[in-house]
């Protein structure tokens, strides 16, 4: 792993520098208290509490809020696997939900796509392009799943 990304590691990590990028990048993130609870080469989990910032009117998760964090665990394992390899866009190009229980509890959801994710990043050349459909699982505290996203992400080597 490269300084960068050790120091991305770093920043995501920190509760308090989180908030404030976010507050400036993604205010959704700190309005539904969205929550880095672990980030490494490998996998990214992010955790949604259920309180009423969250909730819709039927006493569950907003789907919103669910893709938010969704989304978060994908898009942050890809920053953190671009860092300190030079210039590259990224964008979500596709997003599909499966809903399985009602999300009436903390969900943490899980991507561990990171070294498949890496190993595409590596091979591009500049002015490269390729997509990955990265999968992100959303599970209640008693390990049930509640949600599966799957995000798939177009990253363009510059």
């Amino acid at each position: 792993m490269n300084p960068e990304a050790k120091k991305y590691i770093n920043r995501m990590s920190n509760p308090f520098i989180f908030w404030w990028a976010m507050l400036f990048k993604l205010p959704s993130v700190v309005f539904w208290r969205l929550k880095i609870k672990k980030i490494s080469p490998e996998e990214c989990w992010v955790s949604i509490p259920y309180f009423w910032r969250s909730q819709n009117p039927f006493n569950s998760i907003y789907f919103a809020a669910m893709a938010g964090a969704a989304e978060l665990s994908t898009g942050a394992l890809c920053q953190l696997a671009m860092t300190g390899k030079g210039k590259f866009s990224m964008l979500v190009v596709d997003f599909r939900a499966e809903y399985h229980k009602k999300a009436n509890q903390k969900i943490t959801f899980v991507c561990n796509q990171g070294t498949e994710l890496t190993q595409l990043l590596d091979s591009l050349e500049p002015g490269d392009t390729s997509t990955l459909t990265m999968v992100s699982s959303g599970t209640n505290p008693g390990g049930e799943m509640v949600a599966k996203f799957f995000v798939t992400w177009s990253f363009k080597r510059k």
